[in-house]
C-alpha cells in the first residue's frame, strides 16, 4: 500500500460527500493501523492532501477535511447559430440528488483593475461586478464573480420594469429570463463568441475564504471572457472550484 492509494482513497471520501468539511480524519498512528502502512507513509498521505488543499493538519489538533464535495463547473450548452438549443445550465451538481443552491454575495460598481483590462475590459472604465456562491448541502463548492462593462450592466430587457437585473442588489429575486433564452440574449447583448481559459494555480484569497479553505490552496480557474460582433467585451466571468471538482462543457453540432 502506497501513500498515493491512501490520498486517492479519501480524496474520493471527500469527493463523494463521506468526508464532510471539517471532519476529523483519523490521526496518523490510526491511519497507518488502518491501511497496515507505516506512520511515515500515513504522515505523507496527509501531506499531499494538505497540498492539494483538501485537508488541513494543525499541531495538536489533528488533521480535518477543508473541501466540501465534489461539483461540477459547467461552463454552459454551445451550439452552431443555426440549432435551436434549451438554454445553457449554469451548474450542475455530481451527486445525483444533492441539494444544490446558489447565492448572491456580492454586487458593485467598482473601476475595472489591470487583471480586467487583460480580459479586453479597458483600465479605469465603470463596470459592475457580481459575486456567486454555488453550494451542496450547504458546503460551497464554486466561487464565481461576474463584471460586466456599467453601460451593458444597465440594461433593462424589452418590458421589463423596475431595476436592470444585472444591477440588481443582494438578496432580491434572481433574475429569470423566458424559458430557453439565454440572459445574454435577454438582455440584448450581441455575444458572438466566448473565450475559456483554465488552470490549475493557488486560488485568490476571497475564493479561499469564501470556499472556506485555507490559503493559497490550489483550485481550478476558469476564466469565460465573452465578445460582441465588434470584438468587444461584453462580459467575464471567473469561477474558481476546487481541484477535485470537475470541468464540463457541452458542444452540440
Amino acid at each position: 500500500m502506497t501513500a498515493s492509494r491512501i490520498v486517492a482513497d479519501i480524496r474520493q471520501g471527500i469527493a463523494d460527500g463521506q468526508y464532510r468539511h471539517g471532519t476529523r480524519l483519523p490521526s496518523v498512528r490510526d491511519l497507518a493501523d488502518q491501511y497496515g502502512v507505516s506512520q511515515q507513509t500515513a504522515a505523507a498521505a496527509y501531506a499531499v492532501l494538505a497540498a492539494l488543499g483538501l485537508a488541513r493538519s494543525e499541531r495538536g489538533s489533528g488533521t480535518t477535511v477543508a473541501a466540501g464535495p465534489a461539483a461540477d463547473a459547467y461552463l454552459g450548452t454551445y451550439t452552431p447559430p443555426d440549432l435551436d438549443a434549451p438554454g445553457a445550465q449554469a451548474w450542475r451538481a455530481t451527486n445525483e440528488g444533492a441539494t444544490a443552491t446558489e447565492e448572491t454575495t456580492l454586487v458593485r460598481q467598482i473601476v475595472a483593475t489591470d487583471e480586467m483590462a487583460e480580459w479586453g475590459i479597458p483600465s479605469g472604465s465603470d463596470v459592475v461586478e457580481r459575486t456567486r456562491i454555488r453550494s451542496l448541502e450547504g458546503i460551497p463548492v464554486q466561487h464565481k464573480i461576474t463584471v460586466v462593462p456599467y453601460d451593458l450592466a444597465s440594461r433593462r430587457p424589452e418590458g421589463y420594469e423596475g431595476v436592470p437585473p444585472m444591477l440588481a442588489p443582494v438578496g432580491a429575486a434572481p433574475m429569470k429570463p423566458p424559458r430557453g433564452t439565454r440572459v445574454a440574449d435577454w438582455l440584448g447583448w450581441d455575444v458572438q463568441k466566448t473565450d475559456c481559459a483554465i488552470t490549475a494555480e493557488p486560488m485568490a484569497a476571497d475564493a479561499c475564504t469564501a470556499l472556506l479553505m485555507p490559503e493559497g490552496s490550489p483550485g481550478f480557474r476558469v476564466v469565460n471572457v465573452s465578445r460582441d460582433g465588434a470584438d468587444s467585451v461584453v462580459y467575464a466571468t471567473v469561477t474558481t472550484a476546487p481541484l477535485h471538482h470537475r470541468v464540463t462543457m457541452e458542444i452540440i453540432g
